[in-house]
């Protein structure tokens, strides 16, 4: 099982994550939606497309653009479309 934690708290869980570049891509039905809030950032990314951002609120505190997502993945990156990926002190770690 992958934990995907921030601020002390499970933001994410899931057994079934996709590992590209370094990045644990986790199901979208497997993020805690409540700590994701949309943001307006997106970037591009030569081989897998335009990216969008999320911002994590947890106990209080913001951290943004922390996770990420491709909507509409290139055919090349199919695997990862619409799985969400972190960083900026999010940690994934497995038990």
């Amino acid at each position: 099982m992958k934990r995907a934690i921030w601020n002390n708290t499970v933001v994410a869980e899931s057994e079934k994550t996709v590992v590209i570049e370094g990045n644990h891509y986790f199901p979208a039905e497997t993020i805690k939606k409540e700590y994701f809030k949309d943001s307006d950032t997106h970037t591009t990314c030569p081989w897998k497309g335009i990216a969008s951002y999320y911002t994590l609120e947890v106990n209080g505190q913001t951290n943004k653009d922390s996770a990420w997502y491709y909507p509409k993945a290139s055919e090349l990156a199919k695997s990862i479309e619409g799985k969400v990926a972190f960083w900026k002190g999010v940690q994934v770690v497995e038990d």
